[in-house]
């Protein structure tokens, strides 16, 4: 590869992770705004989306899929409770864990994203269903990098706190 053609891939490829890097930030605004319209917390939202992703989890699992402490965990989810996103239900195989189960009628966090899905649809409807299968496979791997990320962040974290 020419130096000239090699560099051009670089820029590109440079230009194309800054534009990633805009689009989470993006979509971090994005959420915090559709919390403030629905009178939430940006953790309680996004816990709402993170149950409604994974289904019923335990309320340890909640904490550390999103960096709370137990006891903000729980003061969440007595807030989600109360607002009727969520339900607290017993683990039927560990009597001692609580399960806190998402409750889909509740329809304001969906209606509040019908706006961007029609928007999306729209954007997706431009593309082949090759395309659109490429770029599903390349969401799909860019949120495990993503995790792995996570993971790796809060694991440096947890262990420097507890040096």
């Amino acid at each position: 590869m020419s130096r000239d053609r090699h560099n051009q891939v670089k820029n590109q490829q440079e230009d194309f992770t800054l534009r990633m890097r805009g689009l989470g930030s993006r979509t971090i605004l994005y959420q915090q705004n559709v919390a403030a319209s629905l009178g939430l917390y940006n953790n309680d939202y996004l816990s709402i989306d993170i149950l409604h992703e994974r289904g019923p989890i335990t309320a340890g699992e909640l904490s550390k899929l999103t960096g709370l402490a137990t006891g903000s965990v729980t003061a969440l989810i007595d807030r989600l409770e109360n607002n009727g996103f969520v339900r607290r239900q017993n683990d039927p195989s560990d009597r001692r864990k609580v399960i806190i189960v998402p409750l889909y009628e509740n329809n304001e966090v969906g209606n509040a994203y019908l706006p961007l899905h029609a928007e999306m649809l729209k954007l997706a409807s431009n593309y082949s269903d090759e395309e659109l299968e490429l770029i599903t496979q390349f969401v799909g791997k860019a949120s495990a990098i993503l995790e792995e990320q996570i993971h790796r962040l809060s694991s440096a974290t947890n262990n420097n706190s507890s040096s």
